[in-house]
């Protein structure tokens, strides 16, 4: 979503080329989209979305403004109202309603505004904490979460201009505690375009390719530590509480290589290659619902602004580190996604928006929803690493034959080049074969033995041939598993 002034033009005419309508014919089968009507001759362009009582829901738009929706949830979107809540915020990304006041990080500040009088608008801004800087340039996105458990907010900071760190606490990550007192929480920030967390409580931004990213990623934070850029290391002079500043990273190496020599680097957990699974990255959100959202409760969503789309995202942890797959999930809505909400009846709410940035979705601006229609579709559910393999397991039960022929895989394996540079090919790459298949009695799983397992390369693996006893085909055969740890035997 979020790139470089001087390379914008170039991507905008890769993104053209993508700009037809694009929807999988499938999806209808298993999910319902729906846009919903938004006030007329109105500007919408949503960056962030939050989910108020009574089954309200407030958008805030680029270009600073606060709607509530009556009715998003109902049966007839015909009957969706519109009223303006409050004006005046300077590009928000992030809110949350709690204790009768909306929360908001904006590229100011994060703060909340609050109505005393009871007359449904706010009558009170204010500012909760405000320690970051900015100097006007267009790639100081600030980026906020939910609240934690325990209260605290999280503010992921864009570089200036995408390769340096001109304003205050630009390329970290920022915790602010309920009472406003706030600390730098993690280092390596390059180019957010959303920050949330998984169904266990732990914190992940998207970072979009670039310098010192060969391709966007699913990035884990981890307190005081460095996620990967370090052109924003230079306030680690004003961070006692992170330690010393991490030794550089050498440009044009490789990630697996400069976490021997840089004890604080955390690896992206998931990359996502640039073209194939998308190449801009937003909101994190997890399916925290139990099923109401379909088969894959407690994984991670994640927006898509390009493509237009909703990615899917298995997470675990191998010898301590976070890593996983990626699959293409929701496709065909109208602009490139930023924010994405999930209620607790597994209704998703998404906004688009395209100025500045092409997507597949040719409108300027939407609004939509999505519900699962209970229908299970046949697909990898998981992908988990094994000490000389993965092993799947599917939604559904899959044919047996067809699980035990090594004709239904192909696998391979490359990586990108770690550098100053901006992004990176596909380089290293791996014949990685499926040479075995132990499946499972109940066709439900199957374990598959891939040789050469490469650490820190992300394998590709495409299980086509795979079928349902039905004989249906997997709804997306693809998945990338990005192999930062190789499980002990």
């Amino acid at each position: 979503m979020i790139r470089s002034s001087f390379l914008s033009f170039v991507f905008f005419l890769a993104c053209v080329c993508a700009l037809a309508d694009y929807e999988d014919p499938e999806m209808s089968a298993y999910y319902t989209r729906e846009v919903l009507p938004l006030p007329a001759g109105e500007v919408m362009e949503p960056g962030s979305i939050a989910l108020l009582p009574d089954d309200r829901v407030l958008v805030g738009t680029r270009r600073g403004e606060l709607w509530i929706c009556e009715g998003a949830y109902g049966d007839d979107l015909s009957k969706v109202t519109w009223e303006k809540y409050f004006d005046g915020m300077h590009e928000p990304l992030g809110m949350f309603w709690k204790e009768g006041a909306l929360h908001y990080t904006d590229r100011e500040q994060y703060g909340r505004l609050i109505d005393r009088n009871g007359d449904s608008q706010p009558d009170v801004v204010e500012t909760i904490s405000a320690p970051w800087g900015i100097n006007g340039n267009y790639h100081e996105y600030a980026f906020g979460t939910t609240p934690d458990s325990k209260g605290n907010v999280y503010v992921t900071l864009c570089l200036t201009g995408s390769f340096s760190a001109h304003s205050n606490w630009r390329g970290w990550v920022l915790k602010i505690a309920p009472d406003g007192s706030w600390s730098p929480y993690a280092s390596g920030v390059r180019s957010p375009g959303g920050i949330g967390y998984d169904s266990e409580g732990n914190i992940y931004y998207t970072d979009n390719q670039g310098v010192w990213n060969g391709t966007s990623c699913l990035k884990h934070v981890v307190e005081g530590k460095f996620t990967g850029c370090p052109i924003g290391n230079v306030f680690y002079k004003n961070a006692p509480n992170m330690g010393p500043q991490p030794k550089d990273p050498v440009s044009g190496s490789r990630i697996v290589k400069e976490r021997e020599l840089i004890p604080e680097l955390v690896p992206p957990a998931v990359q996502f290659p640039h073209g194939e699974i998308g190449q801009s990255p937003t909101a994190v959100i997890p399916d925290h619902t139990q099923g109401k959202f379909g088969p894959f409760a407690g994984q991670v969503l994640v927006g898509e602004q390009t493509h237009s789309e909703v990615q899917r995202v298995y997470l675990e942890t191998v010898n301590g580190v976070r890593q996983g797959a990626v699959w293409e999930f929701l496709s065909g809505f109208g602009a490139g996604i930023v924010p994405m909400r999930m209620s607790d009846d597994g209704t998703l709410f998404i906004g688009g928006t395209n100025r500045g940035w092409g997507s597949r979705g040719k409108k300027s601006f939407t609004v939509e929803r999505v519900r699962w229609n209970g229908t299970v579709p046949f697909e990898t559910k998981t992908m988990e690493a094994l000490p000389h393999g993965f092993r799947l397991t599917f939604t559904e039960p899959a044919d047996i034959e067809t699980l035990a022929n090594l004709e239904s895989y192909k696998a391979r394996a490359w990586t990108y080049i770690y550098q100053h540079k901006y992004g990176s090919p596909e380089v290293d790459h791996v014949d990685a074969n499926v040479t075995s298949a132990r499946v499972a009695p109940d066709g439900l799983s199957v374990d598959l033995t891939v040789s050469p397992l490469t650490k820190g390369h992300i394998h590709h693996l495409s299980a086509a041939g795979v079928r349902s006893k039905e004989g249906e085909g997997l709804w997306h055969p693809d998945a990338y598993y990005t192999l930062n740890e190789i499980p002990n035997p």
